[in-house]
């Protein structure tokens, strides 16, 4: 009898610890962890991605640990090449290096950094000069997304450092699907991108965006969200991307 009592108090004891064990907090860099991981995780490291976004081609890799970023494009049998490695930049005009002053080469080397880093996210949400914050939970469409705002180091953040983003990801797949951000160029103002047509090649996850600008100057971008739910945004672009390859490094 007394094994028996002994016996249904160690249950209760497991069952009081199970009951009261600790859930890994819910902070902005467990939710990107989780985008990664779902998005494609070491798939990104260890493959070589191409595809075409409008009339260029577009390659990224890694090496030696640095970010290898492509962009290939072809015009009346000239083929021009610019490759950014790490924070270095050089143009290529049918394998022969063009001079560039500074400045343009800091425009063509963001040009290319741009439309790699929307191919790829949610992966460079982890770099260093990344600053993530969780601002709650929203809901948009009936769906309810976790909300984060993005800003960046000026330090190995680039040119547009200054720039606001705000990410939500989906409470249950933990995808991201929708972005806006801040921009300054031009006169500055604000964008809001719809990830649609969602494909998976070779396990990476890669989308297309609707884009969006307010139809009234909007200031916050955090409240961006909310403009899009009462219809108070205009579709500007569509941004796709083709002809998708990944293969695994050697």
């Amino acid at each position: 009898m007394r094994m028996k009592y002994d016996m249904l108090a160690f249950m209760m004891l497991m069952l009081f610890f199970s009951c009261t064990e600790q859930k890994e907090p819910i902070t902005a860099k467990f939710i990107v962890d989780k985008g990664i991981a779902v998005s494609g995780g070491e798939q990104y490291a260890t493959s070589k991605v191409r595809f075409k976004f409008r009339d260029a081609y577009y390659e990224s890799e890694l090496k030696q640990g640095k970010k290898l970023l492509k962009r290939i494009t072809m015009v009346k049998g000239v083929e021009t090449t610019d490759v950014r490695l790490g924070d270095s930049f050089q143009r290529f005009v049918n394998d022969s290096v063009v001079p560039l002053t500074d400045s343009l080469a800091n425009g063509y080397s963001n040009s290319v950094n741009s439309v790699h880093y929307f191919s790829r996210l949610p992966y460079g949400l982890n770099d260093p000069a990344v600053h993530k914050k969780l601002l709650g939970k929203e809901a948009i469409k009936d769906v309810t997304y976790f909300k984060l705002q993005v800003t960046f180091s000026k330090d190995n953040g680039g040119d547009d450092f200054d720039d606001v983003y705000v990410y939500w990801f989906d409470v249950k797949t933990f995808k991201p699907k929708y972005l806006a951000y801040t921009f300054q160029v031009n006169g500055g103002g604000i964008r809001f991108r719809e990830a649609v047509n969602e494909r998976y090649v070779n396990g990476i996850r890669f989308v297309d965006y609707n884009n969006y600008r307010p139809k009234s100057p909007l200031k916050d971008v955090v409240k961006v969200g909310q403009w899009f739910e009462a219809d108070s945004l205009e579709l500007l672009s569509k941004i796709e991307i083709e002809n998708i390859q990944v293969i695994g490094n050697d």
